[in-house]
């Protein structure tokens, strides 16, 4: 790393850290928090809370385990960012250290930890890039993984398990013994919030949790690109959602299969449910099901449509011999404001909205091959209930407006477009307008089927726009635009573009690229490509970086990156 570089993320990491005189100025803003997630191997104590045993040696080797969404992912996976972000924790907490000094530590006399089922207080120091607080104890290096929790707050923790070769403690959250000014519980609009494993932000004020998540992309950026810093552009502030709460237009709560029931042993149906299980989403740190009324960050109609799921499993769970997810996807039937076919009469579990000009009656799908509706502004999509599209509807008008007001460069010598992955037409269809012709390419023949259907939807035929199903390792072979009138667009799946990919796009070299991504950290990675240009291909330069948040509440950030190609 070079010095600018260093001194780059030498600030950026002190930004992070609440000054210890912030803990004089601290006081009770709301009710102490409740004791929070119960892992599997507890017992109930004569409280009623939950007790765990503690056995084994200290040092045994232990690793989390990946989440699905986590395991084609290699670098800027959750488990790579949290070591990042533990280890510049560590160096802030001595910016003396040298490379030296970093080797002595490996030979130092081991520290004394508690025990693991000890229970302690920590400060929390700073937020990881995955939405834990890091607290560290006073003279130790020893950094606690510690869920619901923000800087500046005192926490009582549960001592899990050390990870002494990561200088990680993972943790139980137990209580709040001195909150942090930035906590106010009051905020909190959800009774299973510090159990449940879907959000983290809920006891922030909004404005911080946006700024939590500007810094999120700056670490992205910072540990990932590997770029000096002068080559990544200061971050822009987080662009909010219209929605903090009711935004989730899909769910998927999921239920355990019943005692005896053994996943490798799919053909036996002796196990059999006694009673309704428990139907919801994990616990936090747990591979458990933790049983959910309802989620108020899903939609009204997804929220009613999981009350009737609910209804209907305390009926029928006896048909199930095996654990199942419940899908709950929005589906919108549209009327012209005074149309006589608008019901007088909401069906049961619908709801309704409406503008000066539309009347919208929302339902909840279950089935994944049924279509569904949304629309964004004036543009209509229908997809399976089941596959992906964006899941909050409420940000995706400001996000494709910002998208569109920016994907020409001050020039204006680009003419055509290319959605590298179209899926069902999102960006192809609502950007249309801005070229001459734009053709979407995705390797899933089912998404170019429903991009086709919604191109004619909106009105849109081949002489304006294409689609093409493309296999993975000739995405550009049938796109015939000059490059120098081109810009294509990017929104891979978490793991990112992997290598065969990036060369193509440097070897087709657009005038321009705008990279939009649900995992900072693979897209930094990507970006940090694009940049280097090391070998065949073109090279480009940032123009500007900004996230999105698409997931109020939760640690998550969109990140959007725009690129221009380097002329040499």
């Amino acid at each position: 790393m070079n010095r600018v570089a260093y001194r780059l993320a030498f600030t950026l990491r002190r930004q992070i850290i609440i000054p210890r005189a912030a803990f004089s100025a601290m006081s009770s803003p709301g009710a102490p928090v409740a004791p929070a997630h119960q892992p599997q191997s507890e017992k109930a104590n004569g409280n009623g809370q939950q007790k765990r045993s503690f056995s084994g040696p200290q040092n045994r080797k232990w690793k989390q385990k990946k989440t699905k969404r986590e395991k084609n992912i290699t670098e800027g996976s959750s488990e790579e960012v949290l070591r990042n972000d533990i280890q510049a924790l560590i160096q802030s907490r001595r910016p003396e250290a040298t490379a030296d000094s970093e080797q002595d530590t490996d030979t130092a006399k081991e520290e004394t930890l508690p025990q693991e089922g000890t229970e302690i207080d920590v400060e929390i120091l700073e937020l990881s890039s995955t939405g834990d607080g890091l607290g560290m104890k006073d003279g130790s290096d020893q950094v606690y993984v510690v869920p619901f929790t923000v800087p500046g707050d005192i926490a009582k923790i549960k001592v899990y398990r050390h990870l002494r070769h990561e200088n990680q403690t993972i943790s139980d959250f137990i209580s709040i013994t001195k909150p942090s000014p930035l906590r106010d519980d009051t905020r909190i609009q959800c009774k299973y919030f510090n159990t449940c494993g879907g959000c983290q932000f809920q006891m922030l004020d909004y404005k911080e949790q946006l700024k939590l998540k500007k810094r999120v992309l700056e670490k992205a950026y910072l540990n990932f690109s590997n770029l000096a810093g002068e080559l990544v552009p200061a971050i822009q502030d987080t662009i909010g959602s219209p929605l903090q709460y009711g935004y989730r237009t899909k769910l998927t709560p999921h239920f355990d299969g019943p005692p005896g029931f053994r996943p490798s042993k799919r053909k036996n149906q002796n196990a059999s449910f006694s009673k309704c299980p428990e139907i919801g989403f994990m616990r936090k740190g747990q591979r458990k099901v933790l049983d959910i009324e309802d989620c108020p960050i899903g939609t009204e109609a997804v929220r009613l449509g999981m009350g009737r799921e609910r209804q209907r499993m305390e009926k029928e769970y006896t048909n199930y011999h095996r654990g199942a997810t419940i899908l709950l996807r929005e589906n919108t039937k549209r009327y012209q404001k005074g149309d006589a076919a608008i019901p007088e009469t909401l069906p049961p579990f619908t709801s309704k909205t409406e503008t000066d000009t539309v009347v919208d009656i929302k339902s909840c799908e279950t089935d994944s091959k049924t279509t569904t509706t949304e629309y964004i502004g004036d543009h209509v999509f229908t997809n399976p209930a089941g596959s992906f599209f964006q899941n909050n509807n409420s940000i995706l008008p400001v996000f494709t407006e910002y998208v569109k007001q920016r994907i020409l460069p001050s020039s204006g010598d680009i003419k055509y477009l290319i959605d590298a992955y179209s899926g069902s037409g999102l960006f192809t269809i609502t950007l249309a307008s801005v070229f001459q012709h734009s053709t979407g390419i995705d390797i899933a023949a089912d998404s170019i089927n429903s991009a086709r259907q919604n191109a004619q939807l909106n009105g849109l035929g081949e002489d304006r726009c294409k689609f093409i199903a493309a296999d993975a390792g000739e995405l550009f072979k049938s796109v015939s635009y000059n490059a120098d009138e081109t810009v294509v667009v990017l929104d891979p799946p978490r793991k990112g573009c992997d290598a065969s990919f990036l060369s193509q796009l440097r070897n087709f070299g657009p005038k321009r690229v705008l990279y939009v991504s649900c995992n900072v950290h693979t897209q930094a990675r990507d970006v940090g490509v694009l940049v280097r240009g090391e070998g065949e291909g073109k090279r480009y330069e940032i123009e500007s970086l900004v996230g999105f948040d698409f997931f109020p509440q939760t640690g998550h950030v969109e990140g959007v990156a725009i690129l221009n190609r380097v002329d040499e």
